[in-house]
């Protein structure tokens, strides 16, 4: 079973890596409440984009949950899986001129900094959004962390702990992006990670994706633009 995909297949990554100096590697694992622990507080679980795009596919979703029982039956295999083929990646890239960057958490929340992993790889990227508040700025310098927010009640002490930081804050919003939101600058996050991670103390804005389910979503993980909302009301 191959851990990564190389390919760039997710929309997100392409566009990311797309004129740059970086392929991007990732890693799409099934989401539970232990590699994903604040899905529940966020109130995102069905709002989660694991069931979008190639996600509706039987083959992909069984893969994915396949990784995720690897994880949870014997790291110590999923690990040393995930050096090699990392190791792969980087070599691939060396030949190619390019430089590695590593999306690991594409759909989860593990802390790989508490594995070694990007300890080990100093010289390649990684990076991931994250609604664990407390490993904002715990990550060796080669690990760059986007916060998620949602307006869930017991989800705001993990976003008052975020909103103390400079680290750049994601949002997913429906109805168009605001210009400003939480007393920050808003910007279209939609358009490169790579741009996103080094924005510093801003909103990253999000375009709500997914089908009918998703759109007509009241979940507090969706905030509508609330520029919208007013004009709407005048």
């Amino acid at each position: 079973m191959k851990l990564l995909n190389t390919n760039a297949s997710n929309t997100k990554i392409m566009k990311t890596q797309n004129g740059t100096e970086y392929n991007i590697a990732s890693l799409s694992l099934m989401p539970d409440l232990v590699i994903c622990p604040q899905q529940y507080m966020a109130n995102c679980v069905h709002e989660c984009l694991v069931s979008s795009g190639r996600g509706q596919m039987h083959s992909v979703a069984k893969a994915r949950q396949s990784k995720t029982d690897l994880w949870h039956s014997d790291k110590e295999i999923f690990l040393e899986q995930l050096k090699k083929e990392i190791s792969a990646f980087e070599l691939k890239c060396e030949r190619k001129g390019k430089l590695a960057a590593f999306r690991l958490n594409t759909i989860s929340d593990i802390a790989w900094e508490k594995y070694g992993i990007p300890q080990l790889f100093k010289n390649s990227l990684f990076y991931d959004y994250t609604k664990v508040a407390r490993r904002l700025g715990k990550t060796p310098d080669n690990y760059k962390l986007m916060f998620s927010y949602s307006a869930a009640e017991k989800y705001q002490p993990q976003v008052k702990q975020a909103m103390e930081t400079d680290f750049p804050i994601t949002v997913v919003f429906r109805g168009g992006m605001p210009s400003t939101y939480l007393n920050r600058k808003v910007i279209d996050g939609d358009k490169s990670d790579l741009v996103n991670l080094y924005s510093g103390k801003v909103v990253v804005g999000l375009k709500l994706k997914g089908g009918k389910a998703i759109q007509a979503s009241k979940s507090p993980f969706i905030i509508d633009n609330p520029e919208t909302t007013l004009m709407a009301v005048a």
